[in-house]
């Protein structure tokens, strides 16, 4: 490492669904953050490390600051996006081009100082008008001076060194603190429970409402291959009919989708079981988040 290499913590911010994990996806190179039109998708503070010849970044993805909802889990989440904000060196507060909305102006009392923060404008690729980012751009200045104002587009992975560039011009001159192969502070387990909630959203999102997690019972893993139980705990009986679908069909589909990422990220084969449990009222009380792994 150079005398003048960076590193520092970077949290990515946002109201729900504007494409911050997305975002912190396409920034590190890999899936580590779940990804679903549906809102809150994220509920864990979740780190991504990015290592470059001069730069060390790590990423904190954090849930969508939640205004409209209360309950234990908006609750939870709500604590990681103000803890996250009080812990990194540069937040990046993520907002959908074009759209602004009381919960993207209700994070601004809780950024830092303007110098550390940085506007990246979301979806810009989906924008009908170009001529309105800059009016659109001004009005958001006008409540917080960011440092620098980036707009990007996530899916399309536009942007994202000029994104990274900024944020490099801002981290404290330190030595690195992970090795330069590390994408990830989380362990595997973790990743893959949250490759199975990713497929249940998206093959059930609109059915199943949110009250559903994943555990990983069982993990065991050999240079052959790896075999694991996972559970979907859900909040009702009526739950499961939904998550199974018709003979099956739809369990079957998120088993061997997340069985393919998994083996993917393993680089090996894997033999994954998943299963449903019903815990009522798991989302609404903090002893239950805390059992099943939540912050």
């Amino acid at each position: 490492m150079t005398q003048d290499f960076r590193c520092g913590f970077v949290a990515i911010v946002g109201r729900p669904n504007v494409g911050k994990s997305t975002l912190t996806n396409a920034l590190v190179g890999t899936k580590l953050s779940i990804v679903s039109r549906k809102a809150q998708t994220t509920r864990h503070r979740i780190q991504g490390v990015l290592t470059r010849d001069t730069e060390q970044f790590v990423f904190v993805d954090t849930p969508g600051f939640q205004t409209r909802h209360g309950g234990a889990m908006n609750r939870m989440m709500n604590r990681v996006v103000t803890q996250a904000l009080a812990d990194v060196d540069v937040v990046v507060h993520v907002v959908e081009a074009g759209k602004w909305s009381e919960g993207d102006a209700k994070l601004l009392p809780l950024l830092p100082a303007p110098e550390r923060t940085i506007l990246a404008v979301n979806k810009v690729d989906l924008l009908k008008q170009r001529n309105d980012l800059f009016a659109y751009v001004s009005r958001i200045m006008a409540l917080h001076p960011f440092a620098a104002v980036v707009p990007v587009s996530a899916a399309k992975d536009k942007q994202l060194d000029v994104l990274l560039g900024e944020i490099a011009q801002r981290l404290p001159v330190g030595e690195a603190m992970f090795e330069a192969d590390t994408l990830t502070d989380r362990p595997m387990r973790f990743i893959a429970a949250e490759l199975i909630r990713e497929k249940i959203f998206r093959l059930v999102g609109d059915e199943l409402p949110y009250g559903s997690t994943v555990v990983i019972e069982q993990w065991d893993e050999t240079e052959q291959g790896a075999r694991i139980a996972a559970c979907v705990v859900v909040e009702r009986d009526s739950h499961k009919p939904i998550l199974l679908g018709t003979g099956g069909m739809h369990m079957k589909r998120i088993a061997t989708e997340a069985r393919q990422d998994i083996a993917k990220l393993l680089d090996k084969p894997v033999h994954l079981e998943v299963y449903i449990k019903v815990r009522k009222g798991w989302s609404d009380r903090e002893s239950a988040l805390r059992d099943l792994g939540y912050e």
